[in-house]
């Protein structure tokens, strides 16, 4: 019997090959990324809500981004599935050598320390092949969502000493960063570049204090996001009731509606 990991790269070759679909034919690395991205998202979603069913499907899901993308790359001679496979099985030993080798793990931040460290070794490596000094920050993804990337580049900064001691200090410099936005928003002549960066260089330090807080912010605001679309929803629902729709509403009735939903909300969690 066909182990069902090879059955799923034959039809994925199959897919591929010259009579098959027209659609995966004439995709490629670029045009399947962001197809990638929305399944790992996707997979997230899944644990959150608790739904196993799900996530044994997202999963599925991501694992096709991963032959979809080796079988384009096997078609072109860079590397296959197999190669994939055992590069992260290779990378994995090495950087549990508390467990395939005789170093000793006395504690989990000892593992996560070496973890770091054997990480920055590779990155190292990578950059000397390369003919480039290495830097803390090599290998952030740069496809990251903003948000995300921010805190890791913070994290990896505060990791050789680059990092605010005190959270008052970050509130310091998010409350100076909002003043230059206004700053720009006052100006005669509004400059969209430079509210742009300010806009920019705010964000960055509100990820830092909730990095200070040990709050991720990008799970932060998805769950202020999904917050907003539920209460929002609910002024639809109460809008509807009456036979209307928000924009046959006014701003002062839907924040009046608003605020009655956030009430019903902490009522239904202190029941």
């Amino acid at each position: 019997m066909t182990a069902p990991i090879d059955r799923l790269r034959e039809i994925m070759a199959r897919l591929r090959a010259p009579d098959g679909c027209p659609w995966d034919r004439e995709q490629d690395f670029a045009s399947i990324a962001p197809y990638t991205i929305e399944e790992a998202y996707e997979v997230d979603d899944a644990i959150r809500q608790g739904d196993m069913d799900q996530l044994r499907e997202e999963l599925g899901d991501l694992l096709l981004q991963v032959v979809f993308h080796a079988q384009m790359a096997d078609e072109q001679g860079h590397f296959d599935f197999d190669a994939v496979a055992t590069a992260i099985a290779d990378k994995l030993v090495r950087r549990h050598p508390h467990v395939f080798t005789t170093a000793p793990a006395a504690s989990s931040a000892q593992v996560k320390l070496s973890w770091e460290e054997l990480k920055a070794e590779e990155r190292a490596l990578k950059a000397g092949a390369k003919g480039a000094a290495p830097s803390v920050l090599d290998d952030v993804g740069r496809a990251l969502p903003a948000l995300m990337r921010a805190e890791k580049l913070q994290k990896r900064a505060a990791r050789v000493g680059f990092d605010w001691p005190e959270t008052e200090q970050v509130i310091a410099k998010i409350e100076e960063e909002l003043a230059e936005v206004k700053e720009e928003l006052a100006a005669r002549q509004r400059s969209a570049a430079n509210i742009h960066e300010e806009m920019g260089d705010l964000l960055f330090a509100v990820t830092n204090l909730a990095r200070h807080l040990k709050v991720d912010p990008e799970l932060a605001l998805r769950d202020c996001n999904a917050k907003f679309e539920r209460r929002f929803q609910r002024i639809e629902a109460l809008l509807a009731a009456e036979g209307r729709t928000p924009d046959q509403s006014g701003l002062d009735e839907m924040e009046s509606l608003w605020l009655r939903a956030k009430a019903e909300e902490k009522l239904k969690k202190s029941a």
